[in-house]
């Protein structure tokens, strides 16, 4: 009885075993940014596409962002996001499913590049245990957030006054041009109307 149940027991571990190291339940097809560009301090959101290659059930337990950046004074952070969805989440056999990871963006952030790191956790549904499996984490990060330096955003801030001013007074200039013609126009009408009654005045009948 011993050895059948120790024999049982060997089984069992090395079916779990077996099941946990060949679970690759998911992958993650696509990432992206809501905006091209970021400014310090802005707001904005990652969505991330998660899709089930299997033939059974998943679900995910975690999904997200890993952000590494510098600060102005050239400190490293690193902040971690995660999905505003309500998870545990489930996927059906060859399904995906979208989700959205809110980022925020510190004040003193330093512009340049960097490429955020998306991660799900994942678990499968294994019928033969009627049970629930840590499965594969699949990551994602072929992708860039861009921040914008805030003197370019001043540049094209005062590059577009500066176009404004300048189409504004050439709007004045040419309003002033017409009102100018006009009245020159105006003047030599009544400067010819007043010639043409001039000679047109009879002039007294000298009598002998």
């Amino acid at each position: 009885m011993n050895k059948k149940l120790i024999l049982v027991q060997l089984i069992s571990v090395l079916v779990l075993s077996s099941a946990l190291q060949i679970a690759k339940a998911a992958t993650i097809p696509s990432a992206m940014l809501d905006k091209s560009t970021y400014l310090a301090g802005q707001t904005g959101y990652i969505s991330v596409s998660v899709y089930n290659d299997k033939s059974e059930k998943i679900r995910v337990t975690e999904l997200s962002a890993t952000i590494n950046y510098y600060y102005t004074d050239a400190t490293v952070y690193v902040q971690k996001f995660f999905t505003n969805a309500t998870l545990q989440d489930e996927i059906l056999p060859g399904q995906t499913t979208t989700y959205y990871i809110p980022i925020s963006l510190p004040t003193n952030i330093a512009a340049g590049y960097t490429n955020p790191m998306v991660e799900a956790r994942t678990e499968q549904w294994w019928p033969t245990l009627m049970r629930w499996l840590p499965s594969d984490r699949p990551t994602y990060n072929t992708f860039k957030l861009y921040i914008e330096s805030p003197y370019k955003q001043f540049y094209e801030s005062s590059e577009q006054q500066l176009h404004e001013q300048i189409a504004s007074n050439t709007n004045l200039s040419n309003t002033v041009n017409i009102l100018t013609v006009t009245a020159v126009a105006f003047m030599g009408v009544a400067g010819l109307l007043m010639f043409l009654l001039f000679i047109r005045r009879p002039r007294p009948v000298i009598q002998a």
